[in-house]
């Protein structure tokens, strides 16, 4: 079956790194994007694999759960990982990209396969006529959305996603903002912000009482996704979640001072040139110009330039438990696959892992070969064990984390100490991946 066609809908991650793994295994393949023809509201381009919300991918540590994730990646062949450290810019021990430079080399690297035709059409239906791997996404267009309900005779759920505003760099007061990294770990690259407490209570005052976009009547129901939580939601659960969580100044010492802040507001580089940051766990729903009110309350951002205002969207996934094997392969018809953030797995990370799993098993299946299940040692084995075995009444997204990963085999002792337990499960992955034959 070397010379079946595969449609794969979607050239958002999963789908390019999918449609190249197809062509690496000898396929043809037409890939389906929907964009520039129909917009998302939350894409900014046509270009394949275009990063909508942040542009960090996460930790590169192995010893974090993305870390690890990323590294399996490497190992198991992804090429859309190797080109996000071609397009790194500098974010410590994360893996942040230039999001124009990875997108660039990804159409260049599809364009170039003569084994890949983008077109540049919706798809509105599952096609019947040719083996498929629906990489549609988070935004999947109402009308494929609704054709996929009906074909699994199961209701999709929505949860929603926030973006975070981007500024200019030169736009910045570098007389009250200064560089630094979280305990001085790697590069000094993150721009910080610093507040004092009244400099935060009007912060938050601003913030708690700022006018939202308002729901559309089918969004009401939707959900939040507990790690991409607006900004304005997690403030209002108290005035000092926000300094325990996006806002912490532990170990953000400013340098010039000697302090320790009383809040601290991060932005990373989001492209190479290093003329765009983005507001790091800034992602919101509130209106432009309450957005543009709240900034400008923040030290250092008082005449800042906002290149990009948050917006909201809403997210589209299937109940993978009920439709899905841990290959991504459709329960209902064997040579139908999901990949990417449409299966309930939730960052950037996980989404190229998930097209890359997909195009693999397409492959070996339209070869006749065993699909590659990975056992819940490694983290991608985990998480497809999850959004495939967990309980479907109440499942939603997740991303990779070290709970749905197999339990050491150690004593307390080893279980308690954090920073050995995660190097131990990192090394169990790549003990087992090593002797791998792929």
């Amino acid at each position: 079956m070397g010379n079946t066609r595969v449609k794969v809908i979607g050239a958002g991650l999963a789908g390019s790194e999918a449609a190249l793994q197809l062509a690496k295994y000898g396929f043809e393949v037409d890939l389906y994007e929907m964009r520039p023809l129909k917009t998302t509201g939350a894409h900014t381009t046509d270009k394949p694999a275009e990063f909508v919300c942040s542009n960090s991918m996460g930790s590169l540590d192995a010893t974090n759960a993305s870390g690890l994730l990323k590294h399996e990646m490497s190992a198991l062949g992804s090429f859309l990982i190797n080109i996000a450290k071609e397009s790194q810019v500098p974010a410590g021990n994360a893996l942040a990209i230039d999001r124009t430079v990875f997108s660039q080399k990804v159409e260049n690297l599809i364009n170039e396969n003569g084994k890949i035709n983008l077109i540049r059409e919706e798809i509105v239906k599952i096609p019947e006529d040719s083996p498929v791997i629906v990489a549609s996404g988070p935004l999947t267009s109402e009308a494929l959305a609704d054709n996929i309900k009906e074909f699994t005779g199961a209701e999709h759920l929505h949860f929603f996603d926030a973006i975070a505003p981007v500024v200019e760099k030169d736009s910045i007061n570098f007389d009250k903002a200064f560089y630094a990294s979280r305990y001085d770990k790697g590069e000094a690259s993150y721009i910080n912000c610093p507040m004092n407490k009244q400099e935060y209570e009007k912060f938050y005052d601003i913030l708690i009482n700022a006018p939202k976009i308002e729901l559309k009547e089918f969004e009401k129901d939707a959900k939040f996704f507990e790690s991409c939580l607006p900004v304005e939601v997690l403030a209002s659960r108290g005035v000092d979640t926000l300094r325990y969580g996006p806002m912490k100044p532990v170990g953000l010492v400013d340098k010039r001072t000697g302090i320790e802040n009383y809040a601290v507001v991060q932005l990373r580089q989001d492209n190479t040139a290093a003329t765009m940051y983005n507001l790091v766990g800034f992602q919101t729903n509130l209106k432009w110009g309450a957005q543009k009110e709240l900034l400008h309350a923040i030290p250092g951002l008082e005449n800042a330039n906002i290149l990009r205002y948050g917006v909201m969207h809403r997210n589209t996934f299937i109940n993978s438990p009920i439709l899905l094997e841990p290959t991504l392969q459709c329960k209902k018809r064997k040579d139908l696959f999901f990949a990417g953030q449409i299966t309930g797995t939730e960052g950037y990370t996980e989404s190229i892992a998930t097209g890359m799993l997909a195009g693999i098993n397409t492959a070996r299946f339209l070869k006749g070969q065993k699909q590659l299940v990975l056992p819940d040692i490694t983290m991608l084995g985990a998480l497809m064990k999850y959004i495939t075995t967990c309980e479907p009444k109440h499942f939603q997204p997740v991303n990779s984390n070290w709970g749905i990963v197999a339990p050491l085999e150690a004593d307390k002792k080893i279980k308690k100490n954090k920073k050995l337990k995660n190097e131990m499960l990192s090394q169990r992955s790549f003990d087992y991946l090593k002797t791998f034959v792929f």
